[in-house]
């Protein structure tokens, strides 16, 4: 299982409860890699210092959250060439018509098309790569991400169509060298929205701090920004049909079950009646209680910055025989073409895992 995150903002609440914390419950179930994807993130301007201390710390909060460096893999996806590679690789081998019908460069480049970089264009295929370097078959993805899978499905085909002799000479005999990853649902996802408005996804983007609980808050910020959360004048339902029509009231309910490892129905059969100024405070004391000690771990484990480069040199060496410092990974010189996607296929496969299928987590 391979999933991963831009290192960007400020990671928030909703990354862990709708990612980082499934994660950590799949850890013993699959060979398991989880990446910062930073190279996904320089398709808008970034600092590079500031991006170099984002890795750190997002790598801090994988850990805090639960992710042990001795069952999992960490890495930044840059250290690894297979993905800048093989992305180039299918960009050549890409249509243009297919990238000018993804509908988020659509949105995201919006009326300044001409203006915007190549590397958003490209990023479907960046993604695809991400895919199928591990030779992923099951691919869990939210809406956004669906369309970019079915062109990375798009590009498995068309690779083993175009390179089938070639693919059976080099031992597959089914001519099938990329398998086309399937998209999986991993059960209800816990979808957090913004504390300023309900209707919008919690952002670690978002320009207010107020909108979102990021995970480096401590104890009194968490408490501060559930006080100001927007919420409606009346109080909450005891049914969760009463929740229809009131996206900030559904939101924080979520939240507190989500943390609760409850259902809404539960949480509304303790607080149905309740005013806000009762239920807010309860939210605050259960959300200090689980986020706070994420934020005092990642504090102390960034104290210890060698701690951190030996498991990023470790992430980078361990997952494809990479070698030399982690930072410098990006600089080594490895072949191309289709024995080189063959050693690395080879090198996933050879190693023990807990599940016959790699499930992977679009990042």
């Amino acid at each position: 299982m391979l999933s991963g995150i831009q290192p960007s903002g400020h990671l928030t609440l909703g990354n862990y409860l709708g990612a980082i914390r499934n994660w950590v419950q799949k850890q013993d179930e699959y060979d398991t890699l989880f990446m910062l994807v930073d190279l996904h993130s320089i398709t808008v301007r970034q600092d590079p210092a500031a991006l170099r201390e984002r890795c750190y710390e997002f790598l801090c909060l994988y850990m805090a959250c639960g992710l042990d460096p001795s069952r999992n893999t960490l890495f930044v996806q840059s250290h690894v060439p297979a993905h800048s590679e093989l992305a180039w690789l299918l960009n050549c081998y890409t249509y243009v018509g297919e990238l000018n019908r993804m509908t988020q460069f659509k949105e995201k480049a919006g009326k300044n098309r001409e203006n915007a970089s190549v590397g958003l264009y490209a990023y479907p295929n960046l993604m695809a790569a991400d895919i199928l370097a591990y030779q992923a078959t099951h691919v869990p993805v939210g809406e956004d991400q669906k369309q970019h899978l079915e062109l990375s499905r798009d590009i498995a085909q068309k690779f083993n169509n175009d390179f089938g002799e070639q693919i059976v000479a080099a031992g597959y005999a089914d001519g099938l060298f990329f398998p086309q990853p399937e998209p999986v649902i991993t059960g209800p996802a816990t979808r957090v929205m913004s504390l300023r408005d309900g209707t919008k996804k919690m952002s670690k983007s978002d320009p207010s701090e107020y909108s979102r609980i990021a995970l480096t808050d401590d104890a009194d910020a968490i408490a501060l920004k559930f006080r100001k959360a927007r919420t409606d004048p009346e109080p909450l339902p005891s049914e969760v049909d009463g929740l229809k029509g009131r996206a900030e009231a559904d939101n924080l309910v979520g939240i507190f079950a989500a943390l609760a490892d409850q259902t809404k129905e539960q949480v509304l059969s303790d607080f149905g009646g309740s005013q806000f100024s009762v239920f807010k405070p309860a939210l605050a004391d259960l959300a200090v209680a689980r986020m706070a000690p994420i934020a005092s771990e990642m504090r102390r484990l960034l104290a210890d910055p060698g701690h951190i480069d030996s498991v990023l040199t470790d992430g980078a060496e361990g997952e494809f025989g990479l070698e030399g410092d982690a930072e410098l990974a990006h600089d080594e010189h490895v072949e191309w073409g289709l024995q080189r996607l063959g050693d690395l296929k080879a090198h996933r496969h050879a190693a023990p895992r807990q599940a016959e299928d790699h499930d992977v987590l679009a990042a």
